[in-house]
């Protein structure tokens, strides 16, 4: 895992840095152009008519979501942690956590990378001791899971009859069961651990009989130890009083604040939408195409968003989408190489101002 994410090279030379920088500017033009290069009825930028002050709150969100995610990191460091855990510090690691994380999940297919990358920095950066270096992370994950599914259900429970669209709901249940599927198979593990080992032992068992799993026993053995190691994480989180709940508390803000950006950013293109349709057609959307395994859920996201867009004029559709997709997707494309960038020149100033002060010494 460390020389997965080890970019030693990157932080040591100016010139790779600015190439890993263009290198992520290449692969935002390319996603952005395969997204949105085929649109041949979007209208000429400046024949858009944006009203700006209703973007104003789409950014408002945004930036109220992201604290909300770093607080939830910063939370269960100081509590988690050591009791005097400098504050500072916390919010530092944290942000980096965060964002960089959100990074890993946009570059890599289904999202695989974030999680494993927070748990490196945090045991590199933290000082926090591999252990809860590496629960934070997990359950940061688990409780933005269990946060959307909070918001899902009750949006599927009291809002669904807003929107007229069997299929998206069809599909946006379907997806709501992959959300589900870690925290509730790590809940059933935390409680009925032998209970979960027989699930996972008959799972595995089927998909070797259907060719899917090669190595059966590894399998299951490879599985078991993962279930286990985020079981183990999650009764450490519940041992903290009250940690659970500020944790999925702060997970619902995120996810609630997240869902909110497209109604703004209709509004701003002239659309005429009501907020309650809007928010929950959102929230089914996103639950749709949680399972594509694409970065970003490229190709299958802005296709099915169309739906929460369709409101506006097709000549407008485009832009909108383009918004849209800058503060859930190409934001952090963006971040994650300005990130690495401060973190270089902090090495390189730190560094230089240890070789200074060790010659005033001499």
């Amino acid at each position: 895992m460390a020389e997965q994410f080890s970019l030693k090279k990157i932080k040591r030379k100016p010139l790779l840095v600015v190439l890993f920088i263009l290198l992520n500017v290449a692969v935002i033009a390319i996603t952005a152009f395969s997204e949105f290069g085929n649109s041949q009825n979007a209208a000429k930028l400046e024949d858009v008519k944006i009203n700006g002050w209703f973007l104003v709150p789409a950014v408002i969100c945004f930036l109220a979501a992201i604290t909300a995610e770093i607080h939830k990191y910063v939370v269960m460091m100081r509590e988690m942690g050591k009791s005097k855990y400098d504050a500072k510090r916390a919010r530092k690691v944290a942000r980096r956590t965060v964002l960089l994380g959100k990074y890993y999940d946009s570059i890599t297919p289904a999202a695989i990378g974030g999680q494993p990358f927070q748990i490196y920095y945090m045991r590199k950066n933290s000082g926090l001791g591999p252990g809860v270096s590496t629960s934070i992370p997990i359950f940061g994950m688990m409780a933005g899971q269990l946060g959307f599914i909070t918001i899902a259900v009750l949006c599927f429970l009291f809002g669904s009859a807003s929107i007229n669209n069997a299929v998206l709901i069809g599909t946006a249940c379907f997806g709501l069961i992959f959300y589900a599927f870690w925290p509730v198979t790590v809940m059933i593990a935390t409680f009925l651990p032998k209970a979960t080992a027989e699930l996972i032992g008959i799972v595995v068992k089927f998909l070797a009989k259907i060719h899917v799993v090669k190595n059966q026993k590894a399998t299951i053995a490879k599985v078991e130890f993962e279930v286990n190691e985020y079981a183990r994480c999650v009764r450490r989180i519940l041992k903290t009083r009250g940690l659970f709940l500020k944790t999925l508390l702060l997970s619902v803000a995120f996810n609630t604040l997240i869902a909110m950006i497209p109604f703004f950013v209709l509004t701003a293109f002239g659309g005429d939408v009501d907020f309650l349709p809007c928010f929950v057609t959102t929230v089914a959307v996103t639950s749709a195409v949680y399972f594509v395994p694409t970065p970003g859920n490229a190709g299958a996201a802005e296709g099915t968003f169309f739906v929460v867009f369709s409101a506006l004029s097709t000549g407008y559709v485009f832009w909108a989408m383009l918004v849209w997709r800058f503060f859930s997707y190409y934001i952090y494309l963006l971040l994650g190489p300005i990130i690495y960038y401060v973190m270089h020149l902090e090495k390189r100033f730190g560094a230089k101002k240890h070789e200074k002060k060790k010659v005033e010494e001499a």
